[in-house]
């Protein structure tokens, strides 16, 4: 991600200008920066608060411009965190890409670990994962959710890239069944593997037996039993 630079935070403190202003008018790379600035500042909050419990008016707080200024780039928060969500996917897909540049050829079980680790590597893509999608996507323009997709589907075939790449055996129905399985499973990594106190303590006195497991332990043993049936 990029970072905001002094200037670019000072230039951007000058057009803000007042409450209710229209489209600022400045260069791409000052409204890339404003944009950048309110995705950092959500990302930030969304470490220590809940999605429910952000708000416009707190991300504004962490901003160097009014809250008003954020609708000139943002019309809900639901965008701004389809926004952040959007980045985690552009990581995802260029480290799966990277991959595939550094790597002639890899093991069922290197192929199993480098994946694991890359998941392992995005607890936010995969919190952002286990959110209500339905309302975050209603709640957000067309272009915002179209600037969504094109991430996702680029992860998609990045990882489409890596079977092609590591399992040549696979064949295209191969790969179809392998990327249908694994992309719903990731939808339900983060809340198996992030448990909190409380719903451990649930799980015991309602006497349900859990085995807990790391989202690399639990990814790795997935996608190695997967690629190893498909075979």
């Amino acid at each position: 991600m990029k970072t905001d630079t002094g200037a670019q935070i000072a230039l951007g403190a000058m057009v803000s200008g007042n409450e209710g202003e229209d489209m600022p008018k400045g260069s791409a790379e000052l409204t890339n920066a404003r944009k950048e600035e309110i995705i950092a500042a959500c990302r930030k909050l969304y470490e220590t608060m809940s999605f429910k419990e952000i708000t416009l008016k707190e991300i504004g707080q962490q901003t160097s411009f009014t809250r008003t200024s954020i609708y000139n780039y943002f019309e809900t928060k639901e965008e701004i965190f389809l926004a952040l969500f959007t980045q985690e996917y552009e990581c995802f897909s260029r480290e799966l890409d990277s991959l595939c540049e550094q790597q002639e050829s890899l093991t069922l079980d290197e192929l199993a670990s480098a994946l694991a680790h890359a998941l392992e590597r995005r607890p936010l893509m995969l919190k952002l994962l286990s959110m209500n999608m339905y309302d975050m996507e209603a709640n957000s323009r067309m272009e915002r959710l179209v600037e969504f997709k094109k991430a996702y589907g680029d992860s998609k075939d990045a990882l489409d890239r890596c079977l092609k790449t590591f399992v040549p055996g696979l064949g295209e129905q191969g790969r179809q069944t392998f990327l249908y399985a694994f992309l719903p499973f990731v939808y339900g990594l983060y809340p198996y593997t992030k448990v909190t106190e409380k719903q451990k303590q649930a799980m015991q006195e309602a006497g349900v037996s859990y085995v807990y497991m790391s989202t690399f332990d639990m990814a790795y043993d997935f996608i190695r039993t997967l690629l190893g049936g498909l075979q």
